[in-house]
């Protein structure tokens, strides 16, 4: 995956959300970071993974991916709020415990991350992301063009007003 070139398109975006909102000279760490929280839920809510209630199944694959990849949009953007936005090789070691501990383990990065703002979190959390869309059977090519097409969805929603 080329992080330098999703870190590039995620502050193209940011800047033309910024500038057609108004918010150029305004933190948006506090939002981003409860952005993070939401789309981490959403995408917990399409696996049903903690479900233990229901016998639906998980939504389809690309519905998987596609709210996977709206996390990376916010991972990317929180990094640019930091001043993050080199390339870093992440080591994805699967722990071997249940999809729901891995959710419930990108919680806690978050909200290590939240606490500091520092880099040692912030790429503790990117690595718990990107663990979690490998346990979720995506491939790092399947995640980059994922994140391309997204990517694009949002500047056509922010041209139309979004």
């Amino acid at each position: 995956m080329n992080l330098l070139k999703l870190f590039e398109m995620q502050k193209d975006l940011d800047s033309k959300i910024e500038k057609q909102h108004g918010l150029e000279e305004e933190s948006l760490l506090e939002k981003k970071i409860l952005a993070l929280l939401v789309e981490v839920g959403e995408l917990a809510n399409e696996t049903r993974c903690f479900k233990f209630w229901s016998l639906k199944p998980p939504a389809e694959t690309s519905v998987i991916l596609e709210e996977y990849v709206d996390g990376i949009h916010f991972i990317l953007s929180l990094g640019i709020e930091i001043g993050m936005t080199e390339s870093n090789e992440f080591e994805l070691f699967d722990e071997g415990v249940s999809l729901t501990a891995h959710f419930v383990h990108v919680y806690e990065k978050i909200a290590q991350f939240e606490k500091s703002h520092s880099e040692e979190h912030y790429l503790e959390l990117f690595q718990q992301y990107l663990l979690l869309g490998k346990v979720l059977g995506f491939s790092a090519e399947e995640i980059e063009a994922a994140y391309v097409k997204k990517n694009e969805v949002n500047h056509d929603r922010q041209k139309q007003g979004y």
